[in-house]
């Protein structure tokens, strides 16, 4: 972890990835992030997450690692792979649709004020 923002993987064979917790948070793969509205048809959009923070990461045998993200989420299980392509040539299209799902809700990545 680095300052709780970042999840930060190192390789065997030299590579590293830097992950923004936001992003991370937004595309994490549980049921909760991509349940789908029955009566719209819509994926769910997580907002105001533009600062969320990371708390601890637990591995999951040997294939993944679960986060437990500052807002209480922690049900997403992240597979090496899945963090590959989010570290790789999955970060900005992921990025871009999330950007255009909180526009089309007219939502933000800011937290709501209450």
């Amino acid at each position: 972890l680095r300052k709780e923002k970042r999840l930060e993987l190192a390789y065997a064979c030299g590579g590293k990835i830097s992950l923004p917790a936001e992003l991370l948070r937004v595309c994490s793969p549980s049921a909760d992030t991509r349940r789908v509205d029955p009566r719209t048809g819509i994926t769910r959009v997580v907002a105001g997450r533009r600062h969320v923070g990371i708390m601890r990461v637990e591995p999951l045998g040997n294939y993944a690692i679960r986060i437990h993200f500052d807002d209480l989420h922690a049900s997403g299980i992240f597979t090496w792979d899945y963090l590959a392509h989010l570290g790789g040539t999955g970060r900005w299209p992921a990025m871009r649709e999330y950007l255009r799902h909180l526009r089309a809700a007219g939502l933000s990545r800011d937290p709501s004020r209450k």
